[in-house]
């Protein structure tokens, strides 16, 4: 019986669609900075954008050198682009640059149908929830309170504060550690095969594989190392399978 659900966010929970390449998108993001005293023009944004989160990467990568999948903070990268035009930000407008960055770049943002049941049947049922995800906190936890799921987590941990991202083992460790978790009591969700499937696989946790629209390609079905696969998308059909196992 599995005690604790650990879930993927994006494509697994909420269905989103964000663009961060386009020329109008970098556009509306000057305007961002230009609220907080930076004047960029566009092309000049995206340019020191790209170089600082290539740097970041760069020394996190140096200070785990074992790892193959690390993460950033993006809030260092939004600090030093400040800093770069004499702006001393506070983490007040770090975080509103943040948000307002993520909200100029998402095309949408929802829950895919029955999520909010889901979770509700998870935790009539006594399970306890876990969120694993790659992504930004100041991005992700607006976001999870803004779509109302935020308060259904017994806990969460996302790779820009571990700086570690799935599939590395040691992510899925921190958060074993982190909530004293049995890897035989705790089932993966989520919608990527090597992220979410082959990093749980790799501490000894089993998974639960649903593909998306936006999850990678699959070629094959049995490329997937996964208990069950759910490849419709119907997030309807998950908590059946939870509580029957």
């Amino acid at each position: 019986m599995y005690r604790n659900i650990i879930f993927d966010l994006y494509g697994t929970l909420v269905d989103i669609r964000t663009d961060e390449f386009s020329l109008d998108f970098w556009r509306r993001a000057v305007q961002v900075f230009a609220m907080g005293g930076a004047s960029f023009s566009p092309g000049e944004l995206r340019t020191a954008y790209t170089k600082y989160v290539k740097r970041a990467l760069r020394r996190e990568r140096l200070k785990h050198p074992t790892y193959k999948h690390v993460d950033i903070d993006l809030l260092e990268v939004f600090r030093k682009l400040f800093s770069d035009k004499g702006i001393n930000a506070d983490m007040t407008r770090l975080r509103e640059t943040a948000r307002r960055f993520r909200k100029d770049s998402t095309q949408f943002i929802r829950l895919y149908d029955g999520v909010t049941e889901l979770l509700d049947g998870l935790r009539e049922a006594g399970k306890k929830i876990y969120l694993l995800s790659n992504a930004q906190e100041s991005f992700t936890m607006p976001e999870m309170d803004e779509l109302g799921i935020l308060p259904y987590f017994d806990g969460v941990m996302i790779s820009s504060e571990e700086r570690v991202c799935k599939p590395q083992r040691q992510f899925f460790e921190k958060l074993l550690n982190k909530y004293q978790l049995d890897p035989q009591e705790c089932l993966m969700v989520g919608n990527d095969k090597n992220s979410d499937m082959m990093g749980a696989k790799s501490v000894g946790v089993d998974g639960l594989y649903i593909h998306q629209e936006i999850s990678p390609e699959v070629s094959d079905e049995s490329e997937i190392c996964a208990l069950y696969k759910i490849m419709d998308g119907d997030v309807r059909k998950i908590l059946p399978w939870i509580l029957e196992a």
